[in-house]
């Protein structure tokens, strides 16, 4: 199935405008190591380009064009994204499975929710309007008191390969909505439907310089996009490594940021379960998306009275999976993203060999694909605690195994993880289901199932794995900024000091 991939420059104030440096980035597909076509690699020079735009943006016709219109005129441009991201889905899906190397029913189900994100936001944009002039109860009847959210201003927006569009969407719709004007980053390892919204942009007529979207390498493009004078706030999604240096970038300007991290989630499986469920919510918890997810629940903890059962259904499900050319129908397992991915993946694996623990199944390139990034799907058991493999983020598939007990241990080797992302607990006694669910220290818990994610509900983690939440009406509130107005209304005078007039 021949692809055509749009060759495009970066998109700069409702334009397409080739880089200052004049550098691209070559697009390797993952699933037969080729490369298929190329991106602009963007630089400090555009970065002040982009911003200079969203500021004009922002500014233009004192604001009433984008960031003090009404939310109802925001929402008819998120609405109309919506409707031209349904219109191309089908083309959006396989340029995104042939960049990244997901599944193609993944890749459409994500552009479904592409489309509902921006969708959502519109919603919550015209219901921006109602809320204005909130009144505040004051304690004296000579104020009255009522609250604006206004924009928070320029936003930078960073986002990781794993979902490109979706994660792009996660930020700019609610920037968006809340009338901001962005400047998206996308990874440069998976950026060809990012690019596809800029176009969508100049279809829908958004005015120009509210979305600009810059692809590069990080340290090129994100690293001056976050540190720059003029942006307002910073969005990352990402590993911790880059997080913390784009909050150091920012601290210096007492910048805020909002932070969506690694993690390292647990699912607790207790031994009450239906084995088949529990299995397949298993692996689809760790092994969906390539295995390439932040909330993965990449470390099982099963209970010792049925570990030896369980684990042999898992191998079974595993065999199952269907690991292929991401295009092919029924693919359930694609490669990783990229070769360097593959060669990280590989290594945490031998790791926890090398320290002791056993290789239950995969973890090694599948016999019949040749080419490609491709893992099978591995499962790691005999791991203990002190095991890179039980502490780090792999970022591909790869879970790890412990016994436990009783409920207390399973909770404390639960929480024994520097992240605090995602967390999930299966079992049919739901009382002790919301016990372990108030114990887990997680921004995000499942319950009898693992990464179901709806538009609708918060989004984000604690400990290392970020702060701040995205989604639903917080994905909102990160980019809207609270003003108190409070008015004296009593006809009187303060009174405080003596009039010089009665003196």
């Amino acid at each position: 199935m021949a692809i055509h991939i749009p060759s495009r420059q970066l998109f700069i104030d409702g334009e397409w405008r080739e880089p200052v440096l004049k550098k691209r980035i070559p697009i390797v597909n993952p699933a037969t190591e080729q490369t298929i076509g190329s991106i602009p690699a963007a630089t400090a020079e555009d970065v002040e380009l982009a911003v200079d735009a969203a500021r004009k943006a922002l500014a233009r016709n004192k604001g009433k064009d984008w960031a003090s219109a009404s939310g109802a005129l925001r929402a008819k441009y998120l609405r109309a994204i919506a409707a031209k991201i349904t219109e191309r889905k089908s083309e959006l899906a396989k340029l995104e499975t042939i960049d990244c190397g997901k599944p193609l029913d993944e890749t459409a189900w994500d552009i479904d929710d592409v489309a509902g994100c921006f969708e959502y936001y519109a919603d919550l944009a015209e219901g921006l309007d109602a809320k204005q002039k909130a009144p505040v109860s004051v304690p004296m009847d000579t104020f009255k008191s009522h609250v604006l959210k206004e924009p928070i201003g320029v936003v930078g927006l960073i986002t990781p390969w794993n979902y490109p569009l979706l994660m792009a969407a996660w930020k700019v719709a609610p920037a968006l909505a809340a009338g901001c004007a962005a400047i998206l980053k996308p990874s440069e390892l998976a950026s060809v439907t990012c690019l596809e919204l800029g176009e969508i942009c100049k279809d829908v007529g958004l005015p120009s310089g509210i979305l600009n979207i810059l692809t590069g390498f990080g340290p090129e493009a994100g690293a001056p996009l976050a540190s720059h004078p003029h942006v307002d706030k910073i969005a990352f999604t990402g590993s911790c490594a880059t997080g913390s240096k784009i909050m150091t970038a920012a601290a210096q300007l007492v910048k805020p940021v909002t932070m969506e991290l690694g993690g390292k989630s647990p699912i607790v499986v207790f031994d009450d379960v239906d084995l088949d469920k529990a299995a397949e919510w298993t692996i689809f918890g760790c092994f969906w998306t390539n295995g390439q997810i932040c909330s993965a629940t990449s470390r099982l903890l099963v209970h010792e009275n049925i570990a030896d059962e369980f684990l042999d259904r898992l191998v079974k499900w595993c065999q199952n999976i269907k690991i292929s050319d991401p295009l092919e129908e029924g693919c359930r397992l694609g490669p990783v993203v990229s070769a360097g991915q593959y060669e990280k993946v590989l290594n945490f694996v031998s790791t926890a060999e090398r320290e002791g623990a056993k290789l239950l199944f995969g973890g090694v390139r599948p016999k019949h694909l040749k080419k490609g990034y491709f893992v099978e799907p591995a499962i790691v058991t005999n791991v203990t605690t002190s095991m890179q493999l039980w502490r780090e983020e792999v970022f591909g598939p790869v879970l790890c195994v412990k016994t436990f007990s009783s409920e207390d241990e399973a909770i404390e080797l639960a929480n024994d993880t520097i992240y605090g992302l995602g967390a999930a607990v299966i079992s049919n006694d739901l009382e002790r289901c919301e016990r372990v669910t108030k114990a887990l220290q997680a921004g995000i818990v499942w319950v009898n199932c693992s990464q179901p994610c709806f538009t609708q509900a918060p989004w984000g983690g604690n400990k290392r794995s970020g702060f701040g939440r995205e989604l639903g009406e917080w994905g909102l509130d990160n980019y809207l900024t609270v003003k108190q107005v409070t008015e004296y209304v009593s006809n009187e005078p303060w009174g405080w000091y003596k009039s010089p007039s009665k003196l």
